[in-house]
């Protein structure tokens, strides 16, 4: 890869990390998130936390900056490259340098990573999140879902090799990253949203 196209994949990285999360919540008079509801810096917790148009600003912010990079980068780099820098994004969001590296789940921002990929893909991906989440009323549980065929809507869509490995290695991270929710899920504990 170029230096170019690693200053790029570094730049994702760095803008997937901004927490808009805790800046909409403290912009909307909030707590901080991580100390409120389920801990996270996400759009759900934030909508819980400061209100609908935080949770919704939140939600919007964590998907372009998913997205934004990935399109320049699938513009401009190799598809590789580009699946890189779509990955760097997502992790910067998980793990943040600016907040100790303890980040959010990271749906959003993959979301955004699948439709500068395939925007079809990445629509169905996210229909089918919506359509989990609100049969069983579970957010988790949708996000989970709706990632893990991630992979199949971009082999489904054309999208490149590159593009079905970084969206499968993401959906992975993703169900990671939703481990204390499985648990709760298993045990009849988690929260439902409606």
């Amino acid at each position: 890869m170029s230096f170019s196209g690693l200053g790029l994949v570094v730049g994702a990285y760095l803008l997937g990390a901004v927490p808009f999360g805790l800046l909409m919540s403290k912009a909307f008079g909030g707590p901080d998130p991580r100390g409120a509801g389920s801990g996270n810096i996400g759009a759900t917790n934030v909508a819980r936390q400061a209100g609908k148009a935080a949770g919704v600003l939140t939600l919007l912010l964590d998907v372009a900056k998913g997205f934004l990079p990935t399109l320049v980068a699938v513009h401009v780099l190799p598809a590789w490259g580009a699946a890189a820098a779509g990955l760097a994004a997502f992790v910067g969001h998980c793990w943040p340098v600016y907040l100790g590296f303890k980040g959010g789940k990271g749906v959003a921002t993959a979301l955004g990573v699948f439709l500068a990929f395939s925007p079809l893909g990445g629509l169905c991906t996210a229909l089918l999140l919506v359509i989990i989440a609100w049969l069983s009323k579970h957010m988790s549980l949708g996000s989970m879902i709706g990632c893990a065929s991630s992979p199949v809507w971009m082999l489904v869509y054309g999208a490149p090799l590159a593009a079905v490995v970084m969206s499968g290695v993401m959906a992975l991270l993703v169900v990671y990253k939703h481990r204390e929710n499985i648990a709760r899920l298993r045990a009849g504990q988690e929260h439902g949203w409606r």
